[in-house]
């Protein structure tokens, strides 16, 4: 049995992840509760959560509206990414001739082919960003740093409306497939003494491209 508050939460996170719900309108609470089936109070916990994600903003006495991505979430976003993964691809290079690191590179490996089907055919936006995201998660979970993953998975709404402006751009895909296929052979190589420059490339470029777009 789901608890209240998480049925709350799927199911106000899937009307934003699916357009339904508008930037221009402020939202009650009290409304989409009632609407749901759900007391204020499971409800509310919802509603605090989505917003410490990044997903709305709490209105006192009103409501909520989804979040505009500014400048400064967009630094905090990148910052926040580049000092999780380049210490997890560093950890990863060190450690690049256990079982471990070379199971991770197999999986790595079959993102990375999927990463370049959709890119020499359908270069759907939504699905390569899917499998963009699944290389990263997989490094940052490597670790089994719970706080990490928990971290990581804070800013995964905010990451991933990013990736979408900045794959937008042309040329931006074949480049995310470029700087993802170096980091993995950097690991694989055990390159330690180039591991990070290399990861935060990968994290610059789309910041750049992100905050130029707003």
């Amino acid at each position: 049995m789901i608890p209240l508050n998480e049925q709350a939460y799927q199911h106000l996170q899937s009307l934003i992840m699916t357009n339904k719900l508008s930037y221009q309108k402020i939202y009650s609470e009290t409304k989409l509760a009632k609407e749901l089936g759900i007391s204020r109070t499971p409800f509310r916990d919802a509603i605090h959560r989505l917003a410490q994600e990044g997903y709305i903003d709490i209105i006192p006495s009103k409501g909520f509206t989804l979040h505009q991505l500014t400048k400064k979430d967009v630094d905090e976003t990148f910052q926040v990414r580049s000092a999780l993964e380049t210490y997890c691809t560093f950890q990863i290079s060190k450690q690049a001739d256990t079982m471990n690191a070379k199971k991770l590179f197999l999986e790595l490996d079959l993102i990375m082919e999927n990463l370049k089907r959709i890119l020499e055919t359908t270069q759907s936006i939504e699905e390569f960003s899917e499998y963009d995201f699944q290389f990263h998660t997989k490094i940052v979970q490597y670790l089994n740093n719970e706080q990490f993953v928990s971290i990581f998975a804070t800013f995964m709404y905010r990451m991933k409306k990013l990736a979408v402006l900045s794959l937008s751009h042309e040329g931006r895909m074949q480049n995310t497939y470029d700087e993802h296929l170096a980091i993995l052979n950097a690991m694989k190589r055990g390159d330690t003494e180039h591991i990070y420059e290399i990861t935060l490339n990968h994290m610059d470029t789309p910041r750049d491209l992100n905050l130029e777009d707003l």
